[in-house]
């Protein structure tokens, strides 16, 4: 195993960890909450990263690739970040975990229409394939470890989140390709945070925000949840696409939803059966589907 597969796992792996820690967060903290601090923390980080490593002289950006980085930001992190972490606390970190498997389909899918990127019918039967193994994870039967309202709400932020984060992800990828990849990158950043801020400022929460910092809260679990996802996971996940073939790296970065509900089971006590496996292996088979073939 070289230092690419390392990489991709690794990022697999912290991402996952931060789920589970994020989910025990969020029993204190609200999601909004949780999100900004994550992504302060996430943005501080890797704007240190980028400085040691490009310098600080930010390029010329044009400004209509400016507003859309930042609003690739505003949807991609502040929108999706916040729902998925709303699913996490609604239904629970395994269900959430698998549900978002559906964010490969979502960015071949969106690629296609926007992107002139081509479907084959193997990509076709995979997504079913993501689709069959998401309704099993969620689906609920007579005595359920979370009641069908719980499920279905968080069923729809996991789509939604997931959504969001392709769509932004699909919006920005001519500009990442043309323009220096860690100032993409930090911008985007930027526009995430930007927008959560914004967000509580209109909505005029900001006293009740700054109550719940100033509650205790376990904040060695927040903070470590959100060097893992924000910053560890983040770079470990671009060391991977730099040394592995694209393909290969997100193969192995799906292993997330793997090591999400393993975790999940192991750390959380939550309820793992022969329903949620079989569901977790047709999302695994439908994602290297569309991906390989």
């Amino acid at each position: 195993m070289g230092w690419g597969e390392v990489f991709a796992l690794g990022a697999a792996l912290a991402w996952a960890y931060a789920v589970i820690l994020m989910r025990r967060a969020g029993e204190r903290l609200p999601a909004l909450e949780l999100n900004l601090f994550k992504n302060s923390l996430g943005l501080m980080l890797v704007l240190a990263t980028v400085l040691l490593a490009a310098g600080p002289s930010l390029p010329k950006y044009p400004l209509p690739e400016l507003a859309i980085v930042f609003f690739s930001g505003f949807l991609g992190i502040a929108v999706a970040d916040t729902l998925y972490l709303k699913a996490l606390n609604t239904m629970g970190a395994s269900r959430t975990g698998i549900v978002s498997a559906l964010y490969t389909p979502f960015v071949i899918l969106l690629s296609a229409t926007f992107l002139a990127e081509s479907l084959n019918a193997w990509q076709w039967a995979g997504f079913v394939c993501v689709m069959g193994g998401i309704v099993l994870v969620t689906w609920r039967r007579a005595k359920s470890d979370a009641d069908a309202d719980s499920v279905r709400k968080g069923t729809l932020y996991a789509i939604l989140a997931m959504a969001a984060m392709a769509t932004g992800i699909v919006m920005v990828k001519g500009i990442l390709e043309q323009r220096p990849l860690l100032w993409t990158l930090e911008l985007r950043m930027l526009g995430g945070w930007a927008g959560l801020v914004l967000f509580i400022t209109l909505r005029r929460s900001w006293p009740k925000t700054l109550q719940r910092f100033s509650q205790p809260q376990p904040w060695g679990t927040i903070v470590l949840a959100s060097v893992l996802a924000g910053y560890l996971g983040f770079m470990m996940w671009l060391a991977g696409y730099k040394l592995l073939p694209a393909s290969e790296a997100a193969i192995l970065n799906e292993t997330n939803n793997s090591f999400i509900v393993l975790l999940a089971w192991l750390l959380l006590g939550e309820h793992i059966d022969r329903r949620k496996i079989l569901g977790l292996a047709l999302t695994v088979v439908g994602v290297m589907m569309m991906i390989l073939i």
